[in-house]
């Protein structure tokens, strides 16, 4: 095995093991899983179909995308757009902060760090092409994992509000 792929082995094991911390679950396959942890797999799942050659930084940043994000409960923000909108900013930083420190935990080093936290911040979406890439996959997985659920939720959303939805997706 190649250091290379020792360290991104590391980097999984360490981004895994601090999503199975999630004390929320979700049931999948006839499996409980912790939510941010399938989540995650998810991700890499859709990945590995949409862009099969992704380098390790990418994949990292994919993996990653919600690390821990049970710590950072919506609630604890006032439940209006203002609100919502400071929470994701800081999901953001809090989730690239994380995930550039796990990745320094397994022996990464800056350039790789700071392109996966990039990413995850959602810097420079228009022209950061890694970027782009965590939103496009993101986007798939809701569809195919998340969507209909979402859609049982909000039985008062019109067509018009899923067509702006899936076009935003």
């Amino acid at each position: 095995m190649s250091n290379e792929q020792s360290l991104f082995d590391k980097a999984i094991g360490l981004i895994d093991a601090a999503n199975s911390e999630d004390p929320n679950k979700e049931t999948a396959d006839g499996k409980e899983w912790p939510k941010e942890l399938l989540y995650s797999h998810r991700m890499t799942d859709m990945l590995q179909r949409y862009m099969p050659d992704a380098d390790d930084a990418l994949k990292l940043a994919i993996h990653a995308q919600h690390v821990q994000r049970w710590k950072s409960p919506r609630d604890a923000y006032s439940m209006d757009r203002i609100g919502y909108l400071k929470w994701r900013k800081d999901l953001y930083k809090f989730h690239a902060d994380t995930a550039g420190a796990l990745m320094a935990q397994a022996g990464f080093g800056e350039d790789d760090i700071d392109r996966a936290k990039q990413a995850i911040a959602k810097k420079g979406i228009s022209q950061n092409t890694d970027t782009q890439c965590v939103e496009d996959v993101a986007a798939l997985v809701f569809i195919e994992h998340y969507m209909l659920e979402f859609a049982n939720k909000h039985p008062e959303y019109d067509e018009g509000k899923w067509l702006d939805i899936i076009r935003k997706n």
